[in-house]
């Protein structure tokens, strides 16, 4: 199923990749091979790893996945997963529940889209990628009518928690989600045990990507040990959607 259109005149960088909803349990087990390369074997997680050397759990099932496949190798070269709220009823909680408790947001809870796992090949980092997955992720809250995206946005712990530390530091108040959508983490990851005076924080590229865009920090970041990694939730309302990752696609039902 397309998702998008692309127009012949967009972006040449685009013009030798295809954005999709995976369709078929092979494009699933496709999306979910590329998230263990990039995932579990180039991050050295042992523990996680598997002989089928596939990246997988119960959300999978119950999750639509975008798929940017290049055309001329027809691999896949980058995904993200999105859980849709009827999704979320039926298998009774988003991902993001399994680290947080989100019981502030049930007043939007009935809109809200959860993306996850988004993941790049290594040789595909340009830009182009993450641009048609953000178009993709934009695309699919107006076709299923949600009004907020929300994630887990992880930052590696390999050195320390130094640069997670010094992340959240560095975020200012505009960063920041209301009040009233402060979420708490189950596990929480410690913050005051962490010296960040000599340290400059090195915002990851998809964290990046969701300030940018407009999104919020909900709170204190939470500690993944499967992962070894420091989450933060972050909550992005579709009206701060910025244009730039929709303007060049149109974006009706096809």
């Amino acid at each position: 199923m397309r998702l998008l259109t692309i127009p012949a005149d967009a972006n040449p960088s685009f013009s030798k990749l295809n954005l999709s909803l995976a369709t078929t349990p092979e494009e699933v087990r496709e999306v979910q091979r590329l998230r263990y390369k990039v995932f579990i074997e180039s991050m050295g997680l042992s523990a996680l790893s598997n002989p089928d050397g596939l990246d997988k759990d119960e959300f999978d099932a119950h999750c639509d996945h975008l798929i940017v496949r290049d055309t001329k190798t027809l691999k896949v070269v980058g995904t993200y997963r999105i859980l849709g709220p009827n999704a979320a009823r039926e298998i009774g909680r988003y991902y993001s529940e399994t680290e947080f408790d989100l019981s502030r947001l049930q007043n939007v809870r009935h809109s809200i889209a959860e993306a996850g796992r988004a993941c790049i090949h290594p040789d595909y980092r340009s830009g182009a990628v993450i641009m048609l997955l953000w178009a993709g992720l934009a695309a699919y809250m107006r076709r299923e009518r949600c009004s907020h995206l929300i994630g887990c946005a992880s930052i590696s712990l390999t050195d320390g928690g130094q640069n997670a530390a010094a992340i959240y530091r560095s975020l200012t108040e505009k960063d920041f989600c209301p009040l009233e959508y402060r979420v708490t983490p189950h596990v929480p990851f410690p913050l005051d045990e962490i010296d960040t005076s000599n340290i400059e924080a090195r915002i990851p590229p998809l964290l990046k990507g969701y300030l940018r865009a407009g999104a919020w920090v909900c709170g204190d970041p939470a500690w993944d040990p499967d992962f070894h990694s420091a989450d933060l939730f972050v909550m992005l309302p579709l009206a701060n959607l910025d244009d730039r990752y929709a303007r060049h696609y149109n974006t009706g039902d096809q």
